[in-house]
């Protein structure tokens, strides 16, 4: 579950959502699938956007690349037309291939009519590089384990080093998936905005929580460039256009430099947003559409939910990590871990009281 201490230095006043995840979001789920053997140490997230035919129902979007380092499939597709209309796979860089292969299967078992009597289908496939943990020249990742991935979607989800995240490193400690959830009202109506990140980025003497620069207390590994990245989802049922949605995938850096990060040459930083809101027909019967949007001059406060929630989403993934043994046979100390080889340092003793652990 998400953080569940208060969030300190907060933008928002908005409230969490019931279990602090994506999935306050209604209709979506999220799956993992994580492969660990003797060498490896990866996996799959599949995130579900909806649980009817999303192909033939879009879903509004946009993508915010913050700096390009990455191998994702899809976007350019977004970026376009400003619609999905796939689930969303997240695994390790040299798997996209394997992720990408097993979602369009997926795609044409639901939809008879892709490359038939309509066009093609755009997979969206995101990635980090996990080869500091995990031997990624292995390529271990199946179409099987996407599939797995697929079947365990759920309301609920583990986060830290599980699924995609399973062998991702976040200031040079142990990151992985994370999450965070707002609820807000609007005219009466209770709407949800969140956060999903599978974190993998930053210097470790990087690392500020809460205004605390603990990162240069725990330390454990030194780079000589910053070359992680984060992929960030955001999710929301509010109706916004796909030029609102890039307005808030843009402020989405501002939640991950908030934890100390300043987006290095060698990170591959993107954040895809989209709302469950003003489904699009893949079929329309009319040729005008209708729909609904926030108002330009009240969407500061949806700007600072979006901080909040991928900074916490960020702090989630870090607080679930735990030591793992990377492929040079050195530990990646998980933030408690860390927080406790302090020992009485006071403030690794405050931070663990703020986070919960």
């Amino acid at each position: 579950m998400g953080l569940n201490k208060p969030l300190l230095n907060a933008l928002s006043d908005a409230k969490r959502g019931p279990k602090n995840l994506i999935t306050d979001v209604a209709g979506i789920t999220v799956g993992h699938k994580t492969v660990k053997t003797d060498r490896l140490n990866t996996g799959v997230t599949a995130i579900k956007p909806c649980q009817d035919n999303i192909f033939r129902e879009k879903m509004p979007a946009a993508v915010q690349v913050i700096n390009g380092f990455g191998k994702s499939t899809g976007l350019v597709q977004v970026e376009e037309l400003g619609t999905i209309e796939t689930p969303l796979v997240l695994t390790n860089t040299l798997s996209v291939g394997t992720g990408c292969t097993a979602l369009v299967k997926r795609m044409l078992a639901e939809n008879p009519e892709i490359g038939t009597t309509t066009g093609s289908v755009n997979p969206i496939v995101m990635e980090c590089n996990d080869s500091n943990i995990n031997h990624i020249r292995d390529l271990g990742v199946t179409e099987d384990d996407v599939n797995d991935a697929f079947a365990a979607a759920d309301t609920t989800f583990e986060e830290g080093p599980v699924g995609g995240g399973t062998g991702m490193c976040c200031y040079d400690l142990k990151g992985g998936i994370g999450s965070a959830s707002r609820q807000v009202e609007i005219d009466g109506k209770t709407f949800t905005m969140g956060a999903l990140v599978m974190s993998n980025f930053g210097f470790g003497e990087d690392l500020n929580i809460y205004g605390e620069h603990i990162g240069k207390k725990i330390a454990q590994m030194k780079k000589d460039k910053e070359k992680g990245s984060i992929i960030t989802i955001i999710a929301t049922d509010i109706p916004f256009n796909s030029r609102q949605l890039k307005r808030i995938a843009r402020r989405s850096s501002v939640g991950i430099t908030r934890s100390g990060s300043f987006a290095g040459n060698g990170s591959g930083e993107i954040t895809l947003a989209f709302s469950t809101a003003n489904r699009v027909s893949h079929f329309p019967e009319n040729e005008l559409s209708t729909i609904q949007a926030i108002t330009d001059d009240k969407i500061d406060r949806y700007f600072r939910i979006t901080v909040d929630i991928v900074n916490e989403a960020i702090l989630s993934s870090l607080a679930h990590g735990k030591t793992f043994i990377n492929c040079n046979g050195k530990p990646v100390y998980g933030l408690p871990d860390a927080l406790n080889e302090l020992g009485n340092d006071p403030d690794a003793i405050k931070l663990k009281e703020q986070l919960g652990l």
